[in-house]
C-alpha cells in the first residue's frame, strides 16, 4: 500500500513533476504475472520516496558480445568466395558466348597484299595467330584442315587420349581473325616465284570435277613441316608403322589390337604367340621413348585385366643406333629413363643398327657386328624426321617449283610420282619471300 497522503501512482507522478521539474519522471513498475509471484508483487509495498531529493537516473549498461576473430575471418572469406564465384562464372559465360559468336569479319580487300601459307603445323599456326589480318589478305593451303598437337600423339594408339582431344580445326582459328581467311584443303603442287603463283589441288578421297587451281600471292610462307626419314632401309615403309600424323596413330591402334587378338586365337603355337606379342620401337628419341612407356602402361593397366593370360607374355623392345637414348637431353634424364625402363622390363638395345625390316622380323646389327633377326608382331618406326626445306619444292628447267610427289609442268599428270625430284634435292632453290 502507498503511504498516506500520496494517493495513487498517477497522483505520485503529478506531485513529482510539480515538485522536481528537472528530475526524471518515475515510471511505475510492471511485473509479469505468474502463478507464483503475481499476488505477491501486486500487494508489495514500493520503497518510500523522499520528495526532497531528486531521483538519480539509473544508468543502463548494455553488454555487447564481442565477435571472435575466427568468425570474422569466415564471414570475410564467405563474401570473397561468393564474389569470386559470381565473377568467374560471368567471365566463363562471356568467353563461351564470345567463342560461339565471334562476330562479322572484314571481307578481302583487293588493295591489300596477299599472304599464302602452305601448311597447318606449329610454324604455320603460330604465325597465323600472331598475324594482323587487317593489313593482309591471308590464304591457307594444307592437306589437313586441322592443327595436330603432336606431343600427345603417342597416347592415342593405346587409348589414353582421344584423337579429337589433340586436334583443333583451322577454321576455328581463322574464324576469330579480324579479316576473313580463306582455307583450302589441298596439296601445293607447284610454285612460280617469277609469276608469284601457287598451284594446288584437292587430294582428298572425295573430289569434285575441278582440277588443279592456281592463285597469286605477294608473300609465300612455306611451313609444310617434315617427313619421317627411313634412311633407305629396305622394308621400312612397307612393314612398319609410323607415328607422324593422326591417321598413323589410328592405324597403330588397330594393328596393336590385331596382334593381341591374333595371339588369343586358338591353335597358335607358343613361338607364334611370343612373336605376335613382341612390340618393337625403332628410335630412341622423345617419340620412341614416350611410345614405349605408353605401351607398357597399356599392358599393365588394361591387358592385365582383359587379357590376363597374354599380358605376362608381352615384350617391348626399344632399338637405338646411338650409345644411349634421348641423346639431346641431359645425362641425368638419360640415366633416369634407362633405369625406369629396366625396372619396367622394357629392353633397350643401344648401338644397334637396323639393316632390314621383313614382314615378321627385323634384321639388326648388334654392337659386336653380328647380324641378328628379331621377330616381331608390331614394329613402329619412330626415327628422325627430315624437314621439308626448300628442297621439297623442286625447280624444273622451266622455272617452276614443284612438289617431289608430283610432276609440275603443263600438260603432264599432276598425280604422277616424281622420283627424280628426290634425287635432286640439293640442287633445288628456295621459294620463301618475306
Amino acid at each position: 500500500m502507498l503511504p498516506p497522503g500520496l494517493g495513487t501512482a498517477r497522483s505520485l507522478q503529478a506531485i513529482t513533476r510539480r515538485t522536481f521539474p528537472s528530475s526524471r519522471t518515475i515510471q511505475p513498475r510492471y511485473f509479469p504475472r505468474t502463478l507464483s509471484t503475481s499476488n505477491h508483487l501486486r500487494n508489495a509495498t514500493p520503497p518510500p520516496i523522499n520528495p526532497g531529493k531528486p531521483v538519480e537516473p539509473v544508468p543502463v549498461i548494455v553488454k555487447v558480445k564481442r565477435v571472435g576473430k575466427w568468425r570474422t575471418f569466415l564471414q570475410i572469406l564467405g563474401r570473397v568466395t561468393l564474389v569470386t564465384i559470381l565473377t568467374t562464372g560471368g567471365l566463363i559465360y562471356y568467353m563461351a558466348w564470345k567463342d560461339r559468336h565471334p562476330g562479322d569479319q572484314i571481307p578481302h580487300d583487293p588493295s591489300k597484299k596477299t599472304i599464302v601459307v602452305l601448311g597447318s603445323g606449329w610454324a604455320a599456326i603460330s604465325m597465323l595467330k600472331s598475324l594482323d589480318t587487317q593489313e593482309y589478305n591471308v590464304i591457307v593451303i594444307s592437306p589437313r584442315n586441322y592443327f595436330l598437337f603432336t606431343p600427345l600423339l603417342p597416347s592415342v594408339p593405346v587409348g589414353t587420349v582421344d584423337p579429337r582431344s589433340i586436334i583443333q580445326p583451322i577454321r576455328y582459328i581463322t574464324r576469330h581473325k579480324a579479316r576473313r581467311v580463306l582455307v583450302y584443303e589441298g596439296e601445293a603442287l607447284a610454285v612460280d616465284p617469277e609469276g608469284k603463283t601457287v598451284t594446288f589441288q584437292d587430294t582428298s578421297p572425295i573430289r569434285g570435277e575441278g582440277g588443279p587451281s592456281t592463285i597469286s600471292y605477294d608473300y609465300l610462307i612455306y611451313a609444310v613441316g617434315a617427313e619421317t626419314q627411313t634412311f633407305g632401309i629396305p622394308g621400312a615403309k612397307e612393314n612398319s608403322c609410323f607415328l607422324k600424323e593422326l591417321w598413323d596413330a589410328e592405324q597403330l591402334r588397330s594393328k596393336t589390337m590385331d596382334c593381341i587378338e591374333s595371339a588369343a586365337f586358338p591353335g597358335q603355337s607358343d613361338s607364334e604367340v611370343d612373336r605376335l606379342l613382341h612390340m618393337v620401337v625403332v628410335g630412341g628419341g622423345p617419340t620412341g621413348v614416350e611410345l614405349a612407356g605408353e605401351l607398357h602402361d597399356f599392358v599393365v593397366d588394361d591387358l592385365m585385366r582383359w587379357y590376363p593370360e597374354l599380358a605376362q607374355r608381352v615384350r617391348i623392345t626399344l632399338i637405338e643406333a646411338l650409345p644411349n637414348v634421348l641423346p639431346m637431353f641431359s645425362k641425368q634424364l638419360i640415366a633416369y629413363t634407362e633405369k625406369t625402363f629396366k625396372q619396367n622390363q622394357i629392353d633397350i638395345l643401344t648401338r644397334t643398327m637396323v639393316k632390314e625390316i621383313k614382314p615378321k622380323a627385323v634384321v639388326v646389327k648388334d654392337p659386336s657386328g653380328a647380324t641378328v633377326d628379331i621377330p616381331f608382331g608390331l614394329l613402329v618406326w619412330a626415327g628422325v624426321s627430315l624437314i621439308f626445306g626448300y628442297s621439297s619444292i623442286y625447280r624444273h628447267s622451266s622455272g617452276k617449283y614443284t612438289s617431289p610427289y608430283h610432276e609440275g609442268s603443263s600438260g603432264q599428270a599432276w598425280c604422277k610420282p616424281n622420283q627424280q625430284a628426290w634425287a635432286d634435292r640439293r640442287r633445288s632453290y628456295g621459294c620463301l619471300r618475306l
